[in-house]
This record gives C-alpha cells, structure tokens and sequence, in this order.
C-alpha cells in the first residue's frame, strides 16, 4: 500500500492530476420496486426485493472510477461493519476500481443499509440505517492525510458524522485541497457555517431550500416561487467559493462568487429510477476538476452522468462508465 500511495503522491507532483478523494457513507441497498410508497397504515405488495451496494460515499466513489481516465485514481474513506454485508462492499468496490486501503472494517458493527422503496414512476422513497458509517471518525481522516494531500478533489456528503465532514473540510483547507460538499441527506438544523468553507457545493434544490429555511417548491402547488439565481446566492453568502444546484429535470445552475453564471439544460430521457443520480453527477464534477475541464463542459458532463443513471435501476449497477457519457455529449451536439 505505502508504494501505491507514494506513486501516487509522485504523479501528483508531476502535473495537476493527482487523485479523487471520496470520504463517505458505504451502504447495502435494499431495494424493492412497488406500484406506490404505501401511506401510513398502507400495505402494498412489492414486486420484488434486492441487495445492491450503494450509500453516497460508495456511489461517487464508483461512479469516479467509472469515469475517470486511467491515471486517476479514486480512493475511499470510509467503515464497514465485521459482517457479510461489508465483505461484499469491499469485494464491489474493488471490483469497480475504487482504491480501499483506508476503508476500515469495524468489530462488533453492522454494514450500513439503506431500504429503498422505488415507485411506479421511478421516485424513490429511503430510509438509512448507518451502522458502521456512524463510527467513522476525524481519526480516520488523519490516517489518510497523506493521499488526502495530493488529490485533485475532495468529495464529501451527510450519512456520515457532521464532526467528520467539519474535520475533513477543516483539514482540506489547511492543505490548500479542492473540496466538493454534497450536502445530502441536508439536515433540518442546517449547518454549521463552518461547514459551507469549500470550494463547491452541490445540493438539489429541495436540500438548498431546506438549509436556507425555504418552503420546499414541491410542496407548492402554484408557480416556482424560488428562482435558482437567488438560491444560489443565498448560499455562496454563506461561505462556498461556488455553487452548483442540481435542477433534475431542468438541468443544473452554477454560481460563482466572483459573479460567475452558468446554466446546463438538461438530457431528453425516460426516467427508470433516480437512485444515486446525484451521486452520479457529483462525482463527474469531481473527474472534471481533475482533467481541469471548462465550467461549460463539467456541467454538461454532469448531467450526462446523472441522466443516464435515471435510465438504468439500483444505485451502483445503474452508475454509467465515461464511454456512455461521452457518447450522449456528442449526440446531443448533433
């Protein structure tokens, strides 16, 4: 291990490219399709029930591997519990590509789990069980300080302590390392300021609207009342040197503080399941850092990675390699 960091930490040195960085949740999804999310009291039957790896650390971790070049490495941070669950984590991740030298496998813990109830229509409904997750430490942050050091991009998300992010972001911006913060699943309390220090910030609109004290949009029945432009200066004043909000089916938006604007329209497609979509075009921002990509075609890129997630089932598996992603840019230039 220590001769693959040191590799890496060389490259790094070398040109601009260093690794990808993920520090999250590892999960196992339980995942069964039914007609509709039962309401309270309701019973429906589902049509069936599967085991797919999944949390949104372990999804943008794969989803990195799965679309970065070949000299981009992707690590991950993170803990499994000392069950079956977790050695058939490790197995995918590794089988993905994805470097776990500093997933730690945790005694006397369960594996995360998430059950997910996927509708008719392809929405979803989650609830999450951390387990191991929960047990990951600042400690375990340090451990990794070395690779952490020479990444490209730093990716974070919220299944997993808000001590942990807070340290992680901490030790980011004391070693000058780009950070991406994906603030999902968002908390009703908001964050800490401390917690918007980074360099992008990726939440959907709903999570935006929920960290800034907003009446979510989808429980508004007339016009959109928020306009992605005023949101995402709300939370550039917060603190993030730039923002990027994810608009499903309208695309996504991005704001600068130096005053920066952009906006991508989205991909035409028949949504199967929006699993892990997010995580999908979160972490083709982070490959587009690496390859230093203009804003234009990172947001582009994204939402081809997001898109093409929406038209495949379960998490993981539905995660597209950089081949189908290319493919669908060039298409819709044509």
């Amino acid at each position: 291990m220590t001769e693959r960091l040191a590799a890496d930490r060389e490259n790094a040195k070398g040109s601009k490219r260093g690794p990808i960085v993920v520090i999250g949740s590892i999960n196992m999804d339980l995942v069964c399709r039914t007609p509709h999310i039962p309401k309270a009291g309701e019973t429906v039957l589902g049509e069936n029930l599967m085991t797919i790896p999944g949390g949104k650390g372990a999804n943008q971790a794969v989803a990195a591997a799965k679309l970065a070049s070949g000299d981009t490495p992707v690590y991950l941070i993170g803990r499994v519990g000392d069950d079956d669950f977790g050695q058939r984590l490790l197995v995918g991740l590794s089988q993905h590509g994805v470097r776990t030298e500093f997933v730690t496998i945790t005694e006397a813990a369960s594996s995360g789990v998430a059950m997910i109830l996927v509708d008719g229509m392809g929405e979803n409904s989650i609830i999450v069980v951390p387990g191991a997750n929960a047990k990951l430490r600042p400690r375990d942050i340090d451990a990794a300080e070395g690779v952490i050091a020479s990444a490209s991009a730093v990716i974070l998300q919220l299944e997993i302590a808000q001590e942990t992010v807070k340290h992680a972001i901490d030790l980011c911006r004391r070693l000058g390392v780009y950070t991406i913060f994906d603030p999902a699943p968002a908390p009703a309390k908001g964050l800490s300021r401390a917690m918007y220090q980074v360099d992008l910030f990726t939440p959907n609109q709903s999570e935006a609207e929920l960290l800034l004290g907003l009446e979510p949009t989808h429980h508004v029945k007339k016009k959109r009342l928020q306009d992605p432009k005023q949101i995402a200066a709300d939370l550039l004043a917060r603190g993030p040197r730039s923002v990027v909000l994810k608009l499903g089916a309208k695309g996504c938006f991005r704001a600068d503080s130096d005053g920066a604007l952009d906006r991508a329209r989205p991909y035409k497609i028949k949504v199967v399941d929006t699993t892990a979509a997010g995580d999908a075009f979160t972490a083709a921002l982070g490959i587009a850092r690496a390859e230093e990509m203009e804003w234009s075609d990172a947001l582009k890129f994204a939402n081809a990675a997001g898109a093409i997630t929406c038209m495949n089932f379960g998490a993981q598996p539905a995660l597209p390699g950089r081949g189908a992603v290319d493919k669908m840019m060039k298409r819709s230039r044509t």
